[in-house]
């Protein structure tokens, strides 16, 4: 009785619906973890986790995030615990990654530095190409006994690196320096000589290199070469200047280029990363370094692709060639040693040659001794046309490992100890605290306005951006005064992209250039951005008849534009500074303001001034170690405006320094600037600079935060 009481329990509960729900979700639920995960939601899911935690947990015990990337790619590869397969979206995503890095690397090259430095980058290209070569040969050939054909492959892999550590010189803002540029400029060249010598290596296997070979190979890349430094710039500067309002569009736009880049070099017979960078190079001086449109070029790919790529790079690892036997780790540690050597030679040959510090040769070993791409692309195509045997692909993985771990750590010491010297190099010259105030009065022009102040902003500075609208104290006062604080919030949300702070100020008063003058005054403003004086609505005039009050009143450096074009389509700056301008304090923020611009743009400045104020800007060049290209002409074009009118273009911007009436070194000649710039060049880009007044020093960094706590402004 009791058995059969059991069955008919074991029955019943069998058949119960809510139980075959239970049975069904959990196999379901099981299902989903199996390994290795094919879900694409918790595939991303997972990435998406690595990405956020491994920096922040490696940061606690002073490791390079990207260590942490490759690492656990390691993990959760097929070669660890097969959480993950490499599929053909992972593919794609850390393709993208690869090609990313590069192109970063092309679009924030110093193109002023890199030319000046350009010598260097050759003699360090020819270097860290022939001294891994050297090394690397004879190893394989006489001490690991490989055949001609095979040893000249992997020895020509030693050549390569990947720039993998580049995102920590981006995260400490070294970009600039000149250590990176010639490192960069040496990677191109290297590897795309490497790369060469692979396609000449597959045609002599394939039996295809003869005269028709070589003619191909030539006219691709002229081809090649033409389309992406003649063609694209002209398209990317129609695109940016007729669809100057679509954001996002620019951003579309700009990863097409980079991706029909690579295409295109990889239908020249070349790689990728090639394309990548040379597209970079291409839309260098077209997106400043400090504009929004770069802002989110790094943010997406620092924050999405490149972990994805470094994490597929630990996916090709595999531990367990270690255990392979003796000749695996043999093989292995010795393409370890031969890669990290040659490439520290290399280092350290550049920095007897060219004088360079003892960070600047770790920094260079840094960039350049990290091997995945190129490396693995070699190592591949010789594997699949059995140049290559398992020994050399399983050592290779291993030497990808170390070389990038060994790349992160080195790159990311040398980074801290050159900020550092920089920032102790910096105690020593006081500098002033920048405090921009931009006063809007046409809403139309906030953008243009805008977009100089960012490339003029100093990270550095503990303040704001400050837009100001001043409303007229009238009847209307009330609603013309929320219209004014919406418009400007729609401008912080345009700033944001940017990442640099920015604060609203909208105001009351019945006198104008009066309110502006009053709340320079409470923000302690050294630099005010205004806009040109205009002579349509009463809107318009917002300065208008009045900017002479400003101009009088204000002794802070007074910038007033013009700008009815993109300001990065421009070819050149043409900077006029009339006599009497040899004061270096009051020279130092406006010439800091105009050498950055022309970083930013990549533009040489055409300098027309006499000799003592050529001087003094050499003299400041010097001192701040700028890369900018000055051309200085002691032409007197300021008497005669018509003369500096057949010497510039359309696309020239025209900068022009002059002191206030009430200066003594005002030039009587100059009155009615303004007018007389606008009649001549009417279609240029214009800004007029009122340097500060001479009797009026802004406070430096420590006396504001002094006066801050007291309560007290010091007066000099």
């Amino acid at each position: 009785m009791s058995k059969s009481w059991n069955n008919r329990v074991i029955n019943r509960y069998n058949g119960n619906p809510l139980h075959m729900m239970h049975t069904n979700f959990f196999d379901h639920l099981s299902r989903q973890f199996d390994l290795p995960f094919t879900n694409p939601v918790l595939i991303f899911s997972l990435l998406l986790f690595i990405i956020l935690i491994a920096p922040i947990l490696l940061g606690k015990i002073k490791i390079p995030g990207i260590v942490g990337f490759i690492i656990a790619g390691i993990i959760i590869g097929p070669n660890g615990f097969n959480i993950l397969r490499k599929n053909s979206a992972i593919e794609l995503f850390s393709t993208i990654g690869l090609l990313y890095i590069m192109f970063i690397a092309g679009i924030e090259l110093d193109l002023a530095e890199f030319k000046k430095k350009k010598h260097k980058s050759f003699v360090f290209g020819f270097l860290t190409f022939t001294v891994p070569i050297l090394i690397g040969f004879p190893v394989c050939y006489y001490l690991l006994h490989y055949s001609m054909l095979t040893s000249i492959l992997t020895a020509s892999m030693f050549a390569t690196h990947t720039l993998v550590a580049y995102p920590i010189v981006n995260k400490f803002g070294i970009a600039k320096n000149e250590a990176v540029a010639v490192t960069v400029g040496g990677t191109i060249l290297t590897d795309t000589a490497v790369l060469i010598i692979l396609a000449i290596i597959m045609g002599a296997v394939d039996g295809q290199l003869n005269t028709a070979f070589w003619i191909q190979l030539g006219i691709s890349l002229s081809i090649f070469t033409a389309t992406v430094f003649i063609v694209i710039p002209k398209i990317a500067k129609w695109f940016f200047t007729k669809l100057e309002s679509e954001k996002t569009s620019h951003y579309i736009f700009v990863l097409s280029v980079v991706f029909f880049s690579a295409f295109m070099a990889q239908l020249a017979g070349i790689e990728p990363i090639i394309g990548a960078f040379v597209a970079g190079l291409a839309l260098n001086r077209l997106i400043p370094h400090s504009s929004i449109l770069m802002n989110r070029i790094e943010f997406v790919g620092n924050a999405l692709f490149i972990p994805f790529f470094l994490i597929s790079v630990g996916m090709l690892v595999d531990l367990r060639v270690l255990f392979n036997g003796p000749d695996a780790l043999i093989i292995a540690g010795s393409l370890t040693i031969v890669a990290i050597l040659g490439k520290y030679l290399s280092a350290t040959f550049t920095q007897w040659i060219f004088r360079y510090t003892a960070n600047q040769r770790l920094l260079i070993f840094g960039l350049s001794s990290a091997h995945a791409a190129a490396t693995l692309a070699i190592i591949l195509v010789g594997y699949q046309a059995k140049i290559i045997d398992d020994n050399i692909l399983n050592g290779t993985i291993i030497l990808i490992l170390i070389t990038c771990v060994a790349a992160s750590f080195a790159t990311e010491k040398a980074s801290r100890r050159i900020v550092s010297a920089e920032e102790t190099r910096d105690t020593h010259v006081q500098q002033n605290i920048e405090n921009i105030l931009i006063p809007i009065a046409d809403f139309n022009n906030m953008e243009a306005m805008l977009d100089l102040a960012l490339l003029f902003h100093d990270k550095n500075s503990p303040y704001p951006i400050s837009l100001l609208s001043v409303v007229p104290d009238t009847d209307n006062a009330q609603a013309n005064l929320l219209t004014a604080r919406k418009k400007l919030h729609e401008t912080v949300k345009y700033a944001s992209g940017n990442g640099t702070n920015v604060e609203v100020i909208a105001t009351l008063d019945y006198n104008i250039p009066s309110g502006v003058l009053r709340i320079a005054k409470e923000k302690m403003a050294n630099i005010v951005i205004t806009g040109w004086p205009r002579k349509s609505t009463v809107f318009d005039k917002f300065l208008g008849d009045k900017s002479a009050t400003l101009i009088e009143k204000s002794p802070a450096n007074l910038f007033i534009l013009h700008l009815d074009q993109p300001i990065t389509v421009h070819k050149s700056i043409q900077l006029v500074c009339p006599p009497s301008y040899t004061t270096e304090k009051t020279m130092q923020v406006w010439l800091s303001k105009v050498c950055k611009l022309s970083g930013e743009l990549s533009l040489q400045v055409n300098c027309y001034c006499d000799t003592a104020t050529g001087l003094s800007i050499q003299h400041y060049l010097k001192a701040a170690k700028s890369s900018v290209s000055f051309k200085f002409n002691t032409e007197e074009v300021w008497k005669d405006w018509k003369s500096l009118k057949e010497k510039i273009t359309q696309n020239d911007f025209l900068i022009v320094v002059i002191d206030r009436d009430t200066e003594p070194s005002y030039l009587i000649s100059l009155t009615n600037i303004q007018r007389r710039l606008e009649q001549t060049f009417e279609s240029n880009t214009k800004l007029l600079i009122y340097p500060q007044i001479q009797s009026f020093i802004p406070l430096t960094t420590e006396e504001t935060l002094a006066a801050t706590v007291s309560g007290k402004t010091t007066k000099r």
